[in-house]
């Protein structure tokens, strides 16, 4: 753990938690014949449920909404294209889980929980190691945050954390 912590320095935590040092990756992309910002580093958040949309539109192919007869969960990634050619993505709201660990980031705002526990609230602009919990000066902030949280996991299945498993 020790490790893993000294590996996301300066962020806070790393690859099974929700936390800057657990969701902070760079991505590297090269087509030369696609990709117009060469050189260029962007520094605009985005997820990596973009990697399909992303994939989905450069293959000018459409997402499907059904698949041998069962609904498929609508995609909710937006395409990279824009970055790749030199603009900029469009602000939006991000959402994480993972084990039960769970995050939302809207504009420099991110709350994040690690399971089990309590939101803590980040200006990220300003914060981005995650240091100064701005919660309890913001608690309205905290409660539209965490209600957002949760209409997202609600509409896309998230399952509480630990996982039961049916009763046989």
């Amino acid at each position: 753990r020790n490790w893993a912590n000294v590996s996301n320095t300066p962020f806070r935590e790393y690859k099974h938690w929700v936390h800057e040092g657990g969701i902070s990756t760079p991505l590297i992309c090269h087509w030369p014949a696609g990709v117009k910002a060469r050189g260029g580093l962007h520094h605009g958040p985005a997820h990596l449920i973009d990697i399909m949309a992303t994939c989905v539109d450069l293959a000018e192919a459409s997402y499907p909404a059904e698949r041998q007869g069962r609904k498929v969960q609508p995609g909710e990634g937006v395409s990279l294209t824009p970055v790749l050619r030199g603009e900029l993505l469009r602000e939006r709201t991000l959402f994480w889980e993972h084990e039960g660990n769970r995050a939302i980031r809207q504009g420099r705002w991110k709350l994040v929980s690690k399971h089990p526990g309590d939101w803590g609230l980040y200006n990220i602009d300003a914060d981005r190691t995650e240091m100064r919990d701005l919660g309890a000066r913001n608690p309205e902030l905290v409660r539209k945050l965490a209600m957002l949280w949760d209409e997202w996991a609600k509409r896309c299945g998230v399952q509480p954390w630990p996982v039961k498993k049916p009763a046989e």
